[in-house]
């Protein structure tokens, strides 16, 4: 790539670079210690301006500054979209769906008397999507991973993968919702993480 246009120093273009990965990476990991899901919006706003700085033309890198660049984004992919998806759920269920014990959700499965009237009891909840936040935080790995590593053609083995284990579990309409959703939330999110180290790599 050609030097952006003016006499930054490379020094100071790639300090800026690596500090905000670290703004981002800290603030996520407050978000995680406080409780505090909207401070996502900051490290979302943290990352876009680091892409935003990597787009444009730039120095060649340094491979100590990319390889703590990488780290960095794989941190930021795996760490930040468990809460970027969880913040992404919450508003599009508006916190209606209760959590299980196991990191899925529950959901009622309805009932029938001998009249045939349909209800619903407390009793006939049950978890689905269990383990959801683990196999959310090895499902960003390897996108982020696989990413980096130039084969984008992985995450459609990945997306396959993940949809196989849990077809038997999205009869529920708030489990297909949950899954729809998350799994676009945590692969945007993802990609944009590794959008850090390809950008600098480029």
């Amino acid at each position: 790539m050609t030097p952006i246009v003016g006499a930054i120093p490379v020094t100071l273009y790639w300090v800026a670079v690596l500090l905000l990965a670290v703004g981002c990476l800290t603030v996520i990991a407050l978000a995680h210690w406080r409780q505090k899901p909207r401070w996502i919006l900051i490290a979302a706003g943290l990352l876009a301006a680091n892409l935003g700085l990597l787009a444009i033309p730039s120095p060649e890198v340094w491979l100590g500054v990319l390889l703590a660049l990488g780290l960095l984004s794989l941190a930021i992919a795996v760490l930040g979209g468990g809460i970027a998806t969880s913040y992404v759920l919450k508003l599009a269920t508006r916190g209606l769906v209760r959590p299980g014990l196991f990191g899925g959700i529950l959901v009622t499965e309805p009932e029938r008397n001998r009249q045939g009237v349909v209800r619903t009891s407390p009793a006939a909840q049950h978890e689905v999507l269990r383990g959801g936040r683990t196999i959310g935080y090895l499902e960003r790995f390897a996108v982020a991973a696989t990413l980096m590593a130039g084969f984008p053609e992985a995450i459609a083995i990945i997306v396959a993968i993940k949809g196989v284990g849990r077809f038997t579990e999205l009869e529920a309409p708030e489990a297909r919702e949950r899954f729809i959703i998350g799994t676009f939330a945590s692969l945007i999110w993802a990609s944009s993480s590794a959008g850090l180290f390809y950008f600098a790599l480029s």
